[in-house]
């Protein structure tokens, strides 16, 4: 099972511990708490998982990331276009803009994004 393949809620909480690692585990309770409804047996029974999939490290009572947010991202937009488009993105993304306009502002930064790839 590759790493980087995490669950809604796998994600979701490893998205708290990005927004603010380095943080105690008493800090990430609290903030698991507020954001998800957990209880601490679940923050920690999640964090074990994370730990023993090596996307995060608890160190001392000190949790942080393996794992950056971009190469999970990655990861998920690669699978995603794959399953859903066959690989094409031009394909995903005519399907995502078939009802939607862009300002020219974005139109200009969606152009020089792609131009910075190109080669």
């Amino acid at each position: 099972m590759n790493k980087l393949n995490l669950c809604e809620s796998e994600y979701r909480f490893a998205c708290i511990v990005w927004e603010h690692e380095p943080l105690g585990s008493g800090d990430l309770v609290k903030h698991c708490h507020e954001k998800l409804g957990w209880k601490k047996s679940t923050t920690y029974t999640v964090l074990k998982k994370l730990c023993e999939k090596g996307v995060l490290k608890n160190e001392n009572a000190i949790v942080s990331a393996l794992v950056k947010r971009e190469q999970v991202q990655k990861f998920e937009s690669e699978q995603f276009l794959s399953k859903t488009f066959d690989g094409s993105l031009p394909q995903f993304i005519a399907s995502f803009m078939s009802d939607k306009k862009l300002s020219s502002a974005e139109a200009n930064e969606l152009k020089k994004l792609i131009d910075s790839f190109e080669g």
